[in-house]
């Protein structure tokens, strides 16, 4: 993880009006509010700063283009010749403009460049936006965890894991 400022106009990848970056220091509030926004298990800056010191790991946030606040973020962690996606999400202000899919075309081309050939991710049974997006890409379910995710209401739901293969030519253009 860099620790110097994030620049707004750093781009690697755009769709419409949003660029994509790695994660910077004074990303990481942005990163947890967006977190605990968008699941009931949030995690705190610490926890974010944390997952980032680990080897192998990745962080990118999407931005809007002109604008320094972050639209969404993906972590993930590269170990050997996988990857898993640790987390994906977006603010509630920047859902449905594809935002979800530049950033997991973002961490797919990631763990590529990190030389996994494998990239897996956990998702929420009910959540049909995200599977929809993840089967979009080739994901498939792989395997089912029964209550896995408890939410604040008492209620759980099972976790999905989905993978699928990194090939040349697998990252789409979510334009």
């Amino acid at each position: 993880m860099a620790n110097d400022h994030a620049n707004c106009s750093e781009e690697s990848n755009r769709t419409h009006e949003y660029e994509l970056a790695f994660v910077h220091e004074n990303d990481i509030a942005g990163i947890a509010a967006i977190h605990a926004a968008s699941f009931d298990d949030a995690w705190s800056g610490a926890m974010v700063r944390r997952i980032l010191s680990m080897p192998g790991t990745f962080g990118i946030v999407a931005r809007q283009i002109r604008q320094c606040s972050i639209a969404g973020f993906a972590l993930g962690r590269v170990a050997a010749d996988q990857c898993e996606i640790l987390s994906l999400a977006v603010d509630t202000q920047h859902r449905g403009v594809r935002v979800g899919g530049l950033l997991l075309d973002g961490a797919i081309h990631q763990a590529a460049e990190g030389g996994a050939e494998t990239l897996f991710l956990e998702v929420a049974e009910d959540n049909n936006v995200a599977r929809t997006l993840y089967h979009s890409r080739d994901f498939a379910p792989v395997g089912r965890r029964p209550n896995y995710y408890v939410r604040k209401d008492g209620t759980s739901a099972a976790a999905v894991t989905m993978s699928r293969e990194i090939g040349v030519g697998s990252v789409r253009n979510s334009a």
